[in-house]
């Protein structure tokens, strides 16, 4: 390193590896100008091969254009390969029922896998900094999270195509700023980062700076709790494979031995009540997710309650239709559907079964899908079963802007679809399948188009081959 430049931040270089192609997101902000200069300057050292990436999310007009030429002009400077691209991050969100915060990121981290495999790339490197890890750990709290949601922003998070890599987590925003006066690098300021219509804003620049009147060592005691939050996080997913399998029952005890199957599962409250308190919560919440729900603390609480002081025959009727019912020896966790069409609550829901191509009128619903064959193919290959069916739990959707599969039930979250709507959500599977989900655009089939009429209106949401 040449003795006129100032030494780099301190990176965590346990995440970086010799030979390592590494694509580094770059807003032209001061923390990801800062990693690109930093790593840039010990790439040699440690052996790194360097591109950077800059989304143009479509916000902010003029600004955002000038973002992109300066990170580009300096990419061009340091000699490396760049990669752009744009999205319109606004309609995204309206379409998909999102915050603008939520479908920025869901589409950068889109296009980082895309990057990776395209490029192709070992890993993504994003500039979180310490401050970023106690804003995150902080908003997480006071949305009531638990244990998990305090484990804030992870070093390293592994998705489709690679790694993204957080090598900056341990540097506070001074540092970073410092560090590029000492370089005399410029870097560009985002105007929405002072807008206060964003929560993490009212955080950075409210609430942060009030709560660091009690103490100054506010943001580093947060990022010290997420580091425990994450060890700990490691050791329960360990314990609750080892536990889980011999405390969750599938289905109903039948006489003679042995139990019936169905889609619901039992504890044995006598096992049960033996446990900590700490691992009867973990086992409850293990429980909900298997039957594609999420319970909260009161969910929790009066489930376990119900288990360890309950009486047979009491029930429980809990928010996306869980059920949990206390029987002599056991506590009975069931995912109840509510009729969409003039049902009461528990009916079941009917599956419909067509061809695609073809049309399903789905009654209980409350929706007709049309599925075409795209680009004016005909149906010489032979006609495929198509099943219009509620979601279940375990379903996956690869939704039209996503690089991979996602839960049902974290579009559902992602939706806020909660309640009696979320017991009955349609999906349409074809040869196993979901190439239709109500409310969402999927990227389904290859080659087939569904246009879904809800309540006698087109609503044009489909799958696109």
């Amino acid at each position: 390193m040449p003795k006129d430049l100032p030494l780099p931040i301190s990176l965590n270089t346990k995440l970086l590896r010799p030979g390592l192609r590494l694509g580094v997101g770059v807003s032209g902000g001061a923390d990801s100008v800062a990693l690109l200069r930093a790593l840039h300057e010990r790439s040699v050292e440690l052996g790194l091969v360097l591109h950077v990436a800059h989304l143009h999310h479509g916000l902010r007009g003029a600004e955002a254009d000038e973002d992109l030429e300066f990170v580009r002009a300096l990419t061009v400077g340091l000699g490396l390969p760049f990669h752009q691209a744009r999205v319109e991050t606004e309609r995204e969100a309206a379409g998909n029922n999102e915050s603008i915060e939520e479908a920025a990121r869901r589409l950068r981290y889109a296009w980082f896998r895309k990057l990776m495999v395209e490029t192709p790339l070992d890993a993504m490197a994003t500039a979180h900094t310490l401050d970023d890890q106690a804003e995150t750990v902080l908003g997480k709290f006071l949305r009531g999270a638990w244990t998990e949601g305090l484990s804030g922003i992870y070093p390293v998070v592994h998705c489709g195509g690679g790694e993204v890599v957080r090598p900056q987590l341990g540097v506070t925003r001074g540092e970073v700023e410092g560090y590029l006066k000492a370089l005399g690098q410029e870097w560009r300021e985002d105007s929405s980062n002072r807008d206060e219509a964003y929560t993490r804003n009212r955080i950075r620049h409210e609430l942060l700076p009030l709560l660091e009147g009690w103490n100054p060592r506010l943001r580093e005691h947060m990022a010290q709790m997420a580091d425990v939050a994450r060890e700990e996080e490691a050791w329960w997913e360990i314990e609750l494979r080892r536990v889980a399998p011999q405390l969750l029952l599938p289905g109903k005890p039948v006489r003679g031995g042995g139990r019936a199957a169905d889609e619901g599962l039992a504890i044995d409250v006598t096992r049960f009540a033996a446990l900590a308190p700490a691992l009867q919560r973990r086992l409850l919440r293990h429980g909900a997710e298997k039957l594609g729900c999420a319970l909260d603390f009161a969910g929790t609480e009066a489930l376990r309650m119900l288990a360890v002081a309950g009486r047979a025959g009491q029930k429980r009727e809990l928010a996306e239709g869980l059920r949990g019912e206390r029987t002599p020896r056991e506590l009975r966790l069931t995912l109840e559907a509510v009729g969409g069409t003039g049902g009461g609550g528990g009916a079941v829901i009917p599956e419909y079964v067509g061809t695609a191509p073809g049309e399903i009128v789905g009654e209980a619903f409350g929706v007709t899908l049309n599925v075409a064959l795209a680009g004016g193919q005909d149906a010489g290959s032979g006609l495929k079963e198509a099943r219009l069916r509620n979601w279940r739990a375990g379903d996956r959707v690869t939704l039209r802007y996503s690089s991979g599969p996602r839960k049902v039930k974290e579009v559902l979250e992602r939706l806020r679809v909660t309640g009696s709507d979320r017991a009955v959500w349609p999906v349409l599977e074809v040869e196993g399948q979901i190439v239709w989900m109500k409310g969402v655009e999927v990227q389904g089939e290859a080659g087939l188009v569904v246009r879904a009429k809800d309540e006698g209106s087109d609503t044009g949401s489909g799958s696109h081959g």
